[in-house]
């Protein structure tokens, strides 16, 4: 297997229905190059917005993977990805046209054709692999959902799934080797039991359905008058049931083809890391909301250990973009508790703050006369306090919320903070604001040393008493 990155050797468009909108759609693959990655871009908008292929964009799971930046939604987009993973694809622009991604039939079979059928080419870039060095898990234990990845020289899968059904009931697949990807789990398709449907369809869902994209599962005899109806309502061809319990007139590819199909989504979702992975990851009943918490989990760690965070860059010849005075606008803290002297870059996802330290700190006095450090619960606080700014950031009238913060996890403290230091902290978002949730991993930076770093969550809350937040004459003055 080629350790170079890949892309396409030309374009090639699918076109098919979306699953869920049933809208006609056109999706394009453009070569991309090196270490570009992988992104969709949403030729039907103004400015042609893109939209990263990346864990931390996963705004929806709840019938699929849905990705979301700056606003920009493509939806259904795991099989896409699991045939671009499954191809070893590093690099490709996806042009769609659309809000969702076409359904096809139900499974990457023809995504990963029309690739080949475009060329696949070698890139002068090494591929980048991120190597599972220790155990990494993601635990639902009310659902019974576990995925674990071990360390390993190359990536197999093993997925286990129990649906408590007498048609579906345990069943096993397996992955050893990439390579067994197109002729072992490409070609599985979606599936659904037949008990869903009528819900689906009256929530505004599955309006591309039909039988030729899901394998349909009956748990229980269904009088033919029922199935009848429910045809009728997909103004759909009526249709018998086999003996089996699968509705369709199709015939299975493998006895356990929803255990592989669920092989396949995890595939997709995995891919969302943005290197390919060499580890073994064993999968009790996984689903799309458990497969992004897993590649969060482990893009997190990869983050960590590849430093991936950039040490920032103080010049005091260029303007912050917020100054003490603004600082004191947006937290309630102020002196001798305010621990953030200037924000000098904010972006949606990430933001660098200042703080110089000098002997005038109070906690000086004490911690200690004759060796003066700055505490390490007090690092984290001014860490908190850039954190709590980018949180303020995602809300429109800031003056009006306050940030409380619910976890602090994972902390570590690498070399001491001393008078005279400028210690400055790079916050990144690790995934995107839910329910007014923040997850975020920060570090803080003494020159290009990382003195100290960990996990914050924080919750954004409207303040019951908006007037109480707002600066005071005096403050603004100051």
């Amino acid at each position: 297997m080629s350790d170079k990155q890949k892309t396409l050797k030309k374009p090639i468009t699918l076109t098919g229905k979306g699953l869920h909108t049933g809208m006609q759609v056109e999706l394009t693959f453009r070569p991309a190059p090196e270490n570009h990655g992988c992104k969709f871009r949403r030729i039907d908008l103004d400015g042609t917005p893109t939209v990263n292929a990346a864990a931390e964009n996963v705004a929806d799971t709840s019938r699929g993977t849905t990705l979301e930046e700056n606003g920009v939604r493509v939806a259904t987009v795991e099989h896409v990805m699991a045939a671009l993973y499954g191809l070893g694809i590093d690099n490709v622009i996806m042009e769609i046209n659309k809000a969702e991604a076409p359904i096809i039939d139900g499974s990457s079979k023809f995504i990963i054709k029309a690739i080949k059928e475009a060329g696949i080419i070698e890139q002068k870039e090494e591929k980048r692999y991120f190597e599972i060095k220790e155990k990494i898990s993601y635990i639902d234990e009310k659902k019974g959902v576990e995925i674990v990845a071990f360390p390993d020289d190359k990536l197999s899968v093993n997925v286990l799934i129990d649906y408590n059904s007498k048609v579906l009931g345990n069943q096993y697949a397996t992955l050893n080797n990439l390579s067994e990807f197109e002729n072992e789990i490409a070609s599985c398709r979606t599936f659904v039991f037949f008990h869903e449907l009528e819900f689906l369809l009256k929530n505004n869902l599955i309006k591309g359905g039909d039988l030729d994209n899901a394998i349909v599962i009956l748990e229980k005899e269904v009088p033919q008058e029922e199935l009848d109806r429910i045809a009728d309502l997909f103004k759909k061809p009526r249709i018998r049931r086999k003996p089996e319990g699968v509705l369709n007139n199709l015939d299975l590819y493998f006895s356990n083809e929803p255990a592989r199909h669920k092989l396949l989504d995890l595939m997709g979702d995995i891919s969302l890391i943005g290197r390919p992975v060499k580890g073994k990851i064993v999968a009790s009943r996984p689903g799309h909301y458990a497969n992004n918490q897993f590649a969060l989990q482990v893009k997190k760690m990869m983050q960590q250990e590849e430093g991936k965070m950039t040490v920032p860059v103080y010049n005091p010849e260029i303007p912050p973009v917020y100054n003490v005075g603004d600082i004191m606008g947006l937290l309630p803290h102020r002196p001798p508790f305010l621990l953030v002297d200037k924000i000098l870059e904010i972006t949606d996802s990430s933001i660098v703050g200042l703080k110089n330290v000098t002997m005038n700190e109070d906690f000086f006095t004490g911690h200690f006369p004759r060796e003066p450090i700055m505490p390490g619960v007090l690092q984290i606080e001014a860490m908190a306090q850039v954190g709590g700014i980018l949180a303020l950031n995602s809300v429109p009238d800031p003056d009006n919320y306050s940030t409380y913060f619910l976890k602090i996890d994972k902390v570590k403290f690498k070399h001491k903070v001393v008078p005279g230091d400028t210690l400055l902290f790079h916050l990144e978002s690790l995934a995107p604001i839910r329910r007014g949730i923040v997850h975020m991993f920060g570090q803080g930076f003494v020159g290009d040393k990382v003195v100290t770093e960990g996990e914050l969550m924080a919750r954004i809350v409207k303040n019951s008493n908006p007037a109480d937040k707002k600066r005071t004459e005096k403050d603004k003055k100051q």
